[in-house]
């Protein structure tokens, strides 16, 4: 039986989620709401000190989050990605099959290192330039993307904030969220965008001969793309090889900020205004919340309720974990579904349960889950917003077609390859 106290959190914790999912304040006011309600009612009930407040805030995951969003703001700016992306763009020559599948992998490689934020921005500037210039109807080009972009970087570390959340507690590195998730999302995207391919054959308009132009029209210093190259390229292999030196991969991303920031020509002012400020201040608030309800021993309830649920089983477990993150994902922020999970999971650690297939499991829930509907996450809500600038209005049930059929179709793979990867 929870305690009045437990209740007390408990309440703050859904109000939190209420402020932010009903979209009645900001992501990150909702959070901070919250913390200020548990750290005030923590300090009043004697549940901790003032001191102990910050001991809640995980500083690892900040800077880890900063150093990447730093190094990969300083990248973007350069214009690499932009060339990228267009390159692909060029090389379609006029049949939208091969445009539609190489703005779907463009969109889902791109997203493996810039947020989804600005990856769904790059990519809708692309497209719906190719869509003017071809006359091509935008509505396929821009859904997949989106949907795409949200499935990308579900394999590695800094794919998106949760990954990183998730490799902080988990202790999973670079490496490991590759080795035991990289042939899932391969597999996932040609699944999706095969899928998304079906759905919207009929639309994609027939082949044209597109017009003559330079990808790198638009870029004024190639140099500082090649520095940004540079950066990109060292940023991958001192993350394949930071454990090696007993470091965190924290500390690597922070040096490669700083790094970017010597070395390509950008403005620093204007990168630091640039970061998602929004998702840091987020995450420290909700890291308060989520210390509250562990100090009361609502997490600890919470977790033998999911073990008698899955009944000291791996399969249960991971199954229970996979589903529940990915229907959570799809109305509340997936950070803050990471973030009350993390614990939880690792409560579980001296159990005899595949801790791997857990965290496994985690990862590619609150990442499966979050482009279901256009409200289910930012960059499906950016599609819609883009779509709107070119005149185009798409309901929330056209939308979710898209975005139901490959939720259910990368969560039932997603099933499967937990089974054979684990054997759960």
């Amino acid at each position: 039986m929870l305690s009045v106290v437990s209740m007390i959190y408990i309440g703050i914790y859904l109000l939190t989620l209420l402020l932010a999912s009903a979209e009645l304040t900001s992501l990150s006011v909702a959070a901070l709401i919250g913390a200020a309600l548990s750290t005030l009612f923590g300090i009043i009930l004697g549940v901790f000190t003032p001191e102990e407040v910050i001991g809640f805030i995980d500083f690892r995951v900040i800077l880890l989050l900063v150093g990447v969003m730093v190094t990969f703001e300083v990248v973007e700016r350069s214009g690499l990605f932009r060339v990228i992306a267009l390159y692909a763009i060029k090389y379609s020559k006029g049949d939208p099959r091969i445009l539609f599948f190489s703005l779907c992998f463009v969109s889902a490689a791109l997203s493996l290192f810039l947020s989804d934020v600005t990856a769904i921005l790059l990519i809708a500037a692309a497209a719906g330039t190719i869509a003017k210039i071809m006359d091509y109807d935008p509505v396929p080009y821009f859904v997949s993307a989106a949907i795409m972009i949200n499935l990308g970087g579900t394999s590695t570390l800094i794919g998106s904030t949760s990954n990183m959340i998730i490799g902080i507690a988990s202790g999973l590195s670079f490496i490991d969220f590759l080795y035991y998730l990289a042939p899932c999302e391969i597999t996932l995207w040609i699944l999706t965008s095969f899928a998304l391919y079906l759905l919207y054959k009929p639309r994609l308009g027939e082949k044209k001969t597109p017009p003559t132009y330079d990808p790198w029209s638009e870029i004024k210093d190639r140099r500082t793309v090649y520095k940004a190259g540079f950066v990109i390229i060292l940023f991958l292999i001192l993350f394949l090889l930071y454990e090696k030196w007993n470091v965190g991969p924290e500390t690597i991303a922070f040096l490669c900020a700083v790094l970017a920031l010597i070395i390509v020509d950008v403005d620093a002012g204007t990168v630091f205004r640039q970061i998602d400020w929004e998702t840091i201040f987020f995450i420290g608030g909700f890291l308060i919340i989520i210390g509250g309800l562990e100090r009361t021993g609502v997490l600890s309830a919470i977790t033998r309720m999911v073990l008698g649920m899955a009944h000291g089983s791996s399969f249960s477990a991971s199954l229970l974990t996979l589903w529940s993150s990915a229907l959570l994902s799809v109305f509340v922020s997936n950070i803050a579904v990471a973030l009350t999970y993390t614990p939880i999971i690792g409560m579980m650690k001296d159990l005899n349960l595949n801790m791997t297939s857990l965290w496994s499991s985690l990862i590619l829930g609150t990442n499966l889950g979050g482009a279901a509907t256009p409200v289910s996450g930012a960059v499906c809500v950016l599609a819609i917003g883009a779509l709107k600038e070119e005149n185009v209005n798409l309901s929330f049930i056209d939308f979710s077609k898209a975005g139901v059929l490959t939720t259910i179709i990368q969560l039932a793979f997603a099933t499967l390859y937990l089974i054979l990867r684990f054997g759960v």
